[in-house]
């Protein structure tokens, strides 16, 4: 029985890593061995993963959940820098870091990652140098991320920034048809990835709303005309 509970697990890992975008490709004896250097973690709803200048044990792959990473300013404010799901890696810069976690992790669900242990994985990239250039790609990957959140939060007030953030998920925004998106975050989250409070996030939905711009039902956001939304994008912009 703990043979097979041991090649349970093993097995379970390497469906992990084989679905993460990282490992996209690697063959099997590759993932058997990032597996051996790999551990698990639950995290309850609202359980901090790290903490920001916490001793960095490694990267982390979401197995099943929600992690926001984010930053507290020095009056509180919280920012959001992304939330990771399933299948996502994170926190790869601690491999060439001494200094600890750039920022904190905290689950917005009932989560599980993988913990890719940083001694072993490090020994591992010296016999399979062909990884470090795997992790390069990820990590630039999510500098671009990290860069269209900064110019989003460059636009000059939440209506704008929302707009435009509704614009980037229209897969047409010159479309006249009806597209719906579904939300996968809270509201709460959502506004603070927008660089705003939950009330100000409600406020500039309830007014889009109002211009017949969108519909509001659970998690779902209908947006009736993407090309309206678009025109109101463009203005807002001065364009």
């Amino acid at each position: 029985m703990p043979n097979n509970f041991a090649e349970l697990k093993q097995a379970g890992l390497v469906n992990t890593l084989r679905r993460c975008q990282l490992f996209t490709g690697l063959p099997l004896l590759d993932l058997e061995h990032i597996a051996a250097v790999t551990g698990l973690r639950s995290l309850a709803k609202g359980e901090y993963l790290f903490h920001e200048g916490g001793p960095a044990q490694g990267f982390y792959i979401v197995q099943r959940g929600a992690i926001n990473v984010h930053r507290v300013s020095a009056v509180g404010k919280e920012q959001v820098i992304h939330v990771f799901r399933t299948g996502d890696s994170f926190a790869e810069a601690a491999l060439a870091t001494e200094k600890g976690y750039p920022a904190d992790a905290r689950a917005l669900e009932s989560t599980q990652v993988l913990l890719v242990q940083k001694a072993g994985f490090l020994s591992l990239l010296q016999r399979q140098p062909e990884l470090a250039l795997r992790m390069m790609g990820s990590m630039s990957s999510h500098l671009r991320v990290l860069v269209g959140q900064l110019e989003d939060l460059t636009l000059k007030d939440v209506e704008t920034r929302l707009a435009n953030w509704l614009v980037k998920r229209c897969p047409n925004p010159q479309s006249e048809h009806a597209v719906r998106i579904e939300l996968t975050a809270t509201k709460r989250v959502l506004a603070a990835e927008l660089g705003t409070i939950s009330e100000t996030f409600s406020r500039t939905l309830a007014k889009f709303r109002a211009q017949e711009l969108i519909a509001v039902k659970g998690k779902t956001i209908t947006i009736f005309s993407p090309l309206r939304l678009s025109a109101l994008l463009r203005r807002n912009l001065g364009g």
